[in-house]
């Protein structure tokens, strides 16, 4: 395959694939602080003090073999299934050094003795406000599925006559807002001995970089008259808050 064919494609397949993880792929980047098109390996991010904090960015790849490229370019749905495939891996790693930064938090609201209750969401919600952590719209809380089945037991968090219609967990995405949060489950979150690590943290409290967005590099291989296309990024993340993140570790039985 020649040159001018690899070019033709590789430039909007790497948007397609671009415009998959940003509309799929990572679910955390948005909840938390952003610094992108850095350069060099490391990266600048702000607290809500305003202190300067320092990132390492590292590079991730994924990459797959296809047979045909002739066939690839003029396939839309199959293309479409790689450019999601693709999209879903990077952004669950984007995801994954979120979570891992998460992980260092000490700020523990109960233990993991139980699930997760009433009062241990109001445990953590206290802490917030006593580390004058802002109510201002930029909270999150990330759960397990198990935590999620957690809360649609908690009359405050399932019923409109406390939420209102509008902010029920039974429509649409699972997510919804609650107690000046956006709620959401995640599947990735890290599982120890039976305990579900939960997090309840404001958008400023974790610095996320961005070297390099996703992109598309193309190659043929003789020895396997195939083409392999990978898929590269240069991220990094950091608490660069703690005391804005809250933990809620949970028993999962």
């Amino acid at each position: 395959m020649d040159d001018d064919f690899l070019t033709q494609f590789q430039a909007p397949f790497q948007d397609e694939i671009y415009r998959a993880y940003v509309r799929q792929g990572s679910k955390l980047r948005s909840t938390v602080t952003q610094s992108s098109d850095v350069g060099g390996s490391s990266a600048i991010v702000f607290s809500r003090l305003g202190e300067e904090h320092e990132l390492q960015l590292y590079d991730y790849y994924a990459g797959d073999w296809v047979d045909s490229l002739d066939e690839l370019k003029s396939n839309t749905d199959e293309r479409a299934v790689i450019a999601s495939a693709v999209a879903y891996a990077l952004g669950r790693k984007t995801d994954e050094l979120i979570i891992n930064e998460l992980d260092t938090s000490t700020n523990f609201a109960g233990t993991g003795a139980d699930g997760l209750t009433k009062a241990k969401v109001l445990n953590a919600f206290e802490m917030l406000g006593n580390a004058d952590v802002p109510d201002d719209g930029e909270r999150y809380a990330i759960v397990g599925w198990k935590q999620w089945s957690d809360l649609m037991a908690i009359l405050e968090f399932a019923s409109a006559d406390y939420v209102g219609a509008d902010e029920l967990p039974w429509k649409g995405t699972q997510a919804k807002q609650w107690l000046g949060t956006l709620w959401m489950p995640h599947s990735g979150l890290t599982l120890t001995s039976g305990v579900r690590h939960c997090y309840w943290y404001h958008k400023t409290a974790i610095g996320h970089a961005c070297g390099s967005e996703v992109k598309t590099e193309i190659t043929y291989h003789g020895d396997r008259a195939a083409h392999f296309i990978n898929n590269m990024m240069s991220q990094g993340a950091k608490v660069i808050d703690p005391s804005g993140v809250i933990s809620l570790r949970c028993l999962e039985a």
